[in-house]
């Protein structure tokens, strides 16, 4: 019942500052910026942050938030928390300033150090994905929902792997069994290509290069409830708040559980800092 009476809020609060965001897209009234890590930011970022950290807070006053764009609580204060919200305000930040319109609202709720609610809102869309622990992964385009499941992959079929715009394949196809047949479809945000996954788009998913807990957070329980799995690249499960840094490691999603993505895909070190 408390993850249902949060569902309908949150999916509010990410469409909220989605339309924020699009609005800054289209009038162009944005500042950029970069992080320490080099990394692109914009004051639409920081807009969106600034609307889900106040309607979360409005929400759920005792659960603290952990957010791309905020400071970052050292682990001893937060490794004991039962519960708190781990959100990105704009995943694909890359994909704004590329003006593709390829970026997303991310918010999750981590409970228990795993992610319990997750919702992400593609404002060019006007799409919501959503999930809840144990109550299925949805699709909602404006008033119309549904139940989303990962694909059905047929042995002998090409594999079908959601990749970055940006991302050189070899990368990729050096990661792949040789005779293994692939069809990359290129998108733009971490979480639209693991949602991809989820609703059956794609077979899987390959993340290689730095990104952080909220960018999994709240496709993490979509991906699950749709029928898939997100694990690091040694086929280990990801783990949310045990370090002091924030930082992922490479991952893999992936859809039907039946495929022997290990026969498929090649392990690999992906380190975390």
């Amino acid at each position: 019942m408390f993850l249902s009476r949060l569902l309908e809020p949150v999916k509010a609060a990410a469409r909220e500052a989605g339309d924020t965001l699009w609005q800054m897209y289209q009038s162009g009234d944005v500042q950029y910026s970069q992080k320490a890590d080099d990394s692109p930011v914009t004051s639409a970022d920081y807009a969106a942050n600034q609307i889900i950290i106040d309607r979360l807070s409005e929400l759920t006053p005792d659960i603290p938030i952990i957010s791309e764009e905020s400071s970052l609580v050292p682990l001893a204060q937060r490794q004991d928390w039962p519960r708190y919200w781990l959100i990105d305000p704009m995943d694909g930040t890359q994909e704004f300033v590329a003006r593709s319109g390829d970026f997303a609202v991310s918010i999750a709720l981590v409970e228990h150090g795993w992610p319990a609610l997750g919702v992400i809102f593609w404002p060019k869309e006007q799409i919501c994905y959503y999930a809840t622990r144990g109550n299925g992964a949805f699709k909602q385009h404006r008033n119309l929902i549904n139940h989303i499941k990962v694909r059905q992959h047929l042995q002998g079929e090409p594999l079908r792997i959601a990749v970055s715009r940006r991302q050189p394949l070899e990368r990729i196809n050096a990661l792949l069994a040789a005779d293994q047949q692939v069809e990359f479809i290129p998108l733009g945000s971490c979480s639209l290509k693991s949602c991809l996954v989820a609703e059956g788009g794609a077979d899987c998913y390959l993340r290689l290069g730095p990104t952080g807990e909220w960018d999994t957070g709240a496709v993490h329980i979509i991906v699950e409830e749709a029928g898939g799995k997100i694990l690091d690249s040694q086929f280990s499960p990801l783990s949310y708040n045990q370090r002091e840094s924030l930082a992922n490691p490479d991952f893999m999603v992936m859809g039907q559980s039946n495929v022997g993505w290990q026969s498929l895909i090649q392990a690999h070190s992906g380190c975390r800092s």
